[in-house]
């Protein structure tokens, strides 16, 4: 699962390999071993930060990553994990995107919501604006349920994929989750409802179309090059039938077979599993759509289960930029790691630092294959989630154990041990009789044995390490829900320095349209 980052060329790589080496962040015997060696590091850093010159190129390619619900603290625990699990120094450890320059922090408020949905957050990244929860790239006067396709085209925003393809430039999106689930869905689709994904979830008499029809209706530009993702019910009729699960057939109820439809292009290729996939050729296929599952895609931990086969994230990344590198004109791509924010739904940080470290790997592949001359590399998330790192364990325990100092375990008022990780709300709330374990097969909970006769369980027997643990929760409910502190932007290439500070969401979109050159928006500015 993962791999080595190569020496970026370009002329940030100097200053960039400066700041690397004076971090020692991926050597795993490099960690400073005395005061002095601190002091040096810190010293170090701030030399080669002084050697950063601000890129003022035009950008030719924008690659947007977003790592839906990837908090501050997902970032941390998930950079720990990925050390660790290399046995190196997890707290002196880098994800790949935490070496970029530039960062800032992003506040993902909605217009309405003061802990947001990843509608509008999403929508504020790709389209410049700040909408309301359940909307997709539509601007905030719009009704939650307006079911009329005039409404909503006039409430509209223009995204950066369609001002792309209005330019001449070739898009992509990549997901881990359904391509029609908010995030994949704010960059071509227009739609009041984030939950309308294919027609049947249309209200009675509505006009607007759902968003998969809007996926393949798309009418910008030469239309969307490279489509990967989950989803491929939405997107088949209900008389056809899965090819990967024979009992099951598809959703959509008003005969348009989609996969087909987009097949009917000239040098288009639809496909559903791993061998499909290895044997789409970038050089003869002009359009590529790729639906892997019914539903989301597999979690990264339960990948190598699936019944035909799914790409990595890293693996959709490579192969839709060798796709979209092909226009001399340049790109735009979104990426997003989506299941994130599903597993923190699910109280299992496991999963949810696996798929982020996922996500690391995703964006070292495309470092490998571009230059920061050209091309601005943004990693983000839509917002956060209430997920938290606690308890004063000492270096180097096992992020996914439980808090312990030199190896005794620290114990509660109560007298009892508790894990390192955990979460203020969500499935894993502990009471008597209530002790549940996250089943990775139906993605729901299977109760398991409580331990002791207190208010929490006794988890001194208890592997708190399994990949189907779900980490305590303060308040119990039957989802986790996100949280409404800032997100980090992480930035490198034309146009990086541009973000700084404290920023709200929808600059994001700004810096970008800026690197690519782009004037002009929806109001003619």
């Amino acid at each position: 699962m993962f791999t080595q980052l190569k020496q970026r060329k370009s002329p940030l790589a100097a200053a960039i390999g400066l700041l690397l080496l004076a971090g020692n962040v991926n050597a795993q015997d490099a960690v400073p071993a005395s005061a002095e060696e601190w002091f040096k590091h810190g010293k170090q850093t701030v030399k080669a930060a002084e050697k950063l010159k601000h890129n003022e190129r035009k950008a030719r390619n924008v690659i947007l990553f977003v790592g839906d619900g990837m908090g501050v603290s997902t970032v941390t625990a998930a950079r720990i994990l990925e050390g660790q699990l290399r046995e190196a120094d997890g707290e002196f450890n880098r994800l790949s995107f935490e070496k970029f320059p530039y960062m800032a922090h992003s506040v993902t408020a909605s217009a309405n919501q003061q802990t947001s949905d990843s509608a509008p957050t999403a929508t504020a990244m790709v389209a410049g604006i700040k909408t309301n929860d359940g909307a997709i790239s539509v601007d905030q006067t719009i009704n939650r349920t307006e079911p009329s396709a005039d409404v909503t085209a006039a409430k509209s925003v223009k995204t950066i994929m369609e001002q792309a393809e209005e330019r001449g430039l070739s898009t992509g999106v990549v997901s881990t989750a359904r391509i029609t689930h908010a995030t994949p869905a704010v960059n071509y689709a227009h739609i009041s409802n984030r939950d309308w994904e294919n027609n049947t979830n249309l209200p009675a008499g509505a006009t607007v179309k759902d968003i998969a029809a809007q996926l393949i209706d798309f009418p910008y530009g030469n239309g969307i090059e490279v489509v990967l993702g989950g989803g491929r019910s939405n997107f088949m009729t209900n008389q056809s039938v899965d090819p990967e699960y024979p009992t099951r057939k598809g959703s959509r109820t008003d005969g348009r077979e989609l996969t087909q439809e987009w097949v009917s292009q000239p040098k288009s290729a639809y496909v559903w599993d791993q061998a499909g996939f290895d044997a789409i050729d970038p050089s003869s296929t002009d359009r590529l759509l790729g639906l892997f599952e019914r539903s989301h895609m597999k979690y990264e931990a339960d990948r190598a289960d699936d019944t035909a086969g799914e790409p990595s994230l890293a693996d959709m990344t490579k192969k839709a930029i060798e796709m979209l590198q092909k226009n001399k004109k340049g790109y735009y791509l979104m990426v997003e790691a989506g299941r994130i924010d599903h597993a923190h739904h699910a109280g299992n940080a496991h999963r949810a630092l696996t798929d982020t470290i996922a996500l690391s790997e995703a964006v070292k592949m495309a470092q490998e294959m571009t230059n920061d001359k050209d091309t601005l590399i943004v990693v983000t998330a839509d917002h956060s989630h209430v997920f938290t790192l606690a308890g004063y364990p000492s270096r180097g325990n096992p992020i996914l154990g439980k808090a312990a100092i030199n190896g005794v375990e620290l114990k509660d008022s109560l007298g009892l041990p508790y894990t390192t990780l955990g979460y203020a709300n969500g499935p894993g709330f502990i009471g008597e009789g209530t002790r549940k374990v996250f089943n990775p097969l139906t993605e729901g909970y299977v109760a398991a044995e409580y331990v002791g006769t207190k208010s929490r369980p006794d988890l001194s027997g208890i592997d708190t390490t399994d990949p189907n643990y779900l980490q305590e929760a303060a308040v119990p409910m039957g989802s986790e829900t996100h949280a409404g502190e800032d997100v980090a932007i992480y930035a490198a290439g034309p146009k990086a320095h541009l973000f700084h500070g404290t920023q709200e969401q929808h600059v994001i979109y700004h810096v970008m349209s800026q690197a690519l050159g782009f004037s002009g928006s929806h109001w003619g500015w």
